[in-house]
């Protein structure tokens, strides 16, 4: 079992900037993959950012340039690091977590991009 913890969502203006966080606890294996993951009202859940336990990160075309995912594997914690963000970035941010057999989901965090 793995339980995965968001935080850090909120209010920004348009352009502004905002770090999201994902705290993993439990039984962590590796090799893993953790990603975020956004929702949308009224909209699928897609993928924003992977980043492997090895390092290796992927991003979606609407954020690259603009986010930058990372982790520290000590703490098992993985961060969206967010900047010029735009309107239409509002979502309700999930954090997931992979291993080879198992996949977890986290509750979620709202970021709200409004002037």
């Amino acid at each position: 079992q793995v339980q995965l913890e968001e935080s850090g969502g909120g209010l920004v203006q348009p352009g502004g900037s905002l770090r999201i966080s994902c705290a993993a606890s439990g039984s962590i294996f590796s090799p893993n993959t953790m990603a975020w993951y956004r929702q949308a009202a009224g909209k699928q859940r897609d993928l924003v950012a992977l980043i492997t336990s090895a390092g290796t990160t992927n991003y979606a075309d609407s954020v690259k340039g603009r986010f930058t995912i990372s982790r520290d594997n000590a703490k098992n914690t993985m961060y969206l690091e967010m900047n010029g963000l735009k309107p239409e970035d509002t979502a309700v941010y999930y954090c997931n977590f992979r291993e080879a057999i198992r996949s977890f989901w986290g509750q979620g965090t709202q970021v709200t991009v409004s002037s």
